[in-house]
């Protein structure tokens, strides 16, 4: 809109095309063409095979994709839990004990990954509370990662919201349960289950603190990828990798339907 010339649109137009095709799709681009490699000698992968798929659903690679879905779902919607309730919580705060209740809130998204999985290391590596080599822990570090952005989400979706409606409800004799179950949270349902997405995507990318907490048993994909490019299996990494987009866009496609279902109207 800003650029007024039909030459200068187009100029525009290439820019971002080139730089979308350089920054997002080329690496996707040189990724799935290695999930499909047998070899990678010259310029183009040669002798394509879908054996790297194989391996990637079946036996440890299998397990960790189901892994990491179990963690995403379960640390999102724990996550979402808390975050609506903290986010409904503080409606009422204002001032300086607003703003310090929701920095902290965010100082986990401020903090490196790396340092939530080292805290969580020392923290719960002895009594009496040892988490240190159970999958509990790795729920946790995604929960502490992810509910950020689910109370910020929340949060947004709230102040957004005109009061009117419930305080229409409660002038016709509401209770707080009730208002809160069919008034409040249908308002605000997008945000709720924008939260939930992100939340999960996020916890399905996650890397810098699981890989220093997981245990043997519970090794989620962004591990296993982790582990198969670091001992020089790229092309399944490749494939596993592919996979894990396509879970995520799944899950995420599937989210963004339910608005239009169960929304009010």
């Amino acid at each position: 809109m800003l650029v007024w010339s039909r030459s200068g649109r187009w100029l525009a137009w290439g820019f971002a095309a080139l730089l979308i095709g350089i920054v997002y799709v080329a690496p996707l681009a040189i990724i799935l063409a290695a999930s499909f490699a047998g070899q990678w000698n010259d310029a183009l992968p040669s002798l394509p095979t879908v054996k790297h798929y194989l391996d990637a659903v079946a036996g440890a690679s299998g397990e960790a994709l189901w892994t990491s879905v179990v963690t995403g779902l379960v640390a999102s919607g724990i996550a979402l839990l808390l975050g609506t309730w903290a986010a409904l919580a503080l409606r009422s705060f204002s001032g300086l004990p607003r703003r310090l209740l929701d920095l902290l809130f965010f100082v986990p998204s401020a903090v490196p990954s790396v340092s939530v999985g080292l805290g969580l290391l020392v923290a719960f590596s002895r009594p009496p509370i040892l988490l240190n080599g159970t999958s509990t822990i790795v729920f946790v570090a995604h929960l502490i990662l992810i509910s950020a952005f689910t109370y910020g989400n929340v949060s947004a979706g709230l102040a957004r919201m005109s009061p009117d409606f419930e305080q229409i409800a409660e002038s016709l004799g509401a209770r707080p349960a009730y208002r809160l179950r069919h008034v409040t949270l249908p308002l605000i349902l997008p945000h709720l289950i924008a939260a939930f997405s992100l939340s999960f995507a996020l916890s399905m990318g996650e890397l810098g603190a699981t890989v220093m907490i997981y245990p043997p048993g519970w090794v989620t994909l962004p591990v296993g990828i982790f582990s198969l490019t670091d001992r020089g299996d790229v092309f399944e990494g490749s494939a596993l990798t592919i996979l894990l987009i396509l879970t995520t866009l799944a899950v995420l496609i599937g989210l963004s339907r339910i608005p239009a279902k169960v929304a009010p109207r």
